[in-house]
């Protein structure tokens, strides 16, 4: 049995012609199969980090409430002190806040915990400009006036942009 070239060719092109075809579907089978466990990866992952993320925005949103300069005033109002006492209760206060709050920075965006740490020193800033203003022996309740007095010629509160900000960034997660 003789067989030309020909009758070769004509037996091995559709040999040919399956062999291929079996190795197109088999990669993109494989290909659609990873994935599509990659998505499902990514989806529990994100079960597990989206509630944890969203608290961490919390949490922020919480400590930048507490350190706003009307909230600290009214929390750590005494009316026996000096305003250099009230001033170190107050950085003690803001500090205290930010190292409680330090962990969650993990779950922020890179901007979004540099506005919070922008808005805590601008909430300071305030405090020692205050505190530079009022002498140190005076009643308390003069370098709150003071505090108050310079954070009312801010448009918005340090603390509220970084909270809007925030807030979208939530929006955008859901």
């Amino acid at each position: 049995m003789n067989l030309t070239i020909i009758e070769i060719l004509i037996l091995l092109i559709p040999a040919i012609i399956i062999a291929v075809t079996v190795i197109i579907i088999v990669r993109y089978y494989y290909k659609h199969s990873e994935n599509e466990r990659r998505a499902e990866l990514i989806l529990k992952n994100q079960e597990i980090t989206l509630p944890l993320r969203l608290q961490a925005y919390e949490r922020m949103t919480l400590f930048l409430e507490r350190i706003s300069p009307d909230s600290l005033l009214m929390r750590h109002n005494q009316s026996n002190i000096t305003s250099r006492q009230l001033h170190s209760i107050l950085l003690t206060s803001i500090r205290n806040e930010f190292e409680h709050n330090l962990s969650q920075q993990i779950y922020m965006s890179p901007k979004a915990w540099e506005l919070v740490k922008n808005a805590r020193s601008q909430i300071i800033k305030v405090i020692n400009t205050a505190a530079e203003k009022v002498d140190p022996k005076a009643p308390a309740i003069e370098l709150s006036k003071k505090i108050l007095e310079i954070v009312g010629e801010y448009d918005k509160y340090p603390t509220a942009a970084t909270i809007e900000y925030l807030k979208k960034e939530i929006k955008d997660l859901i």
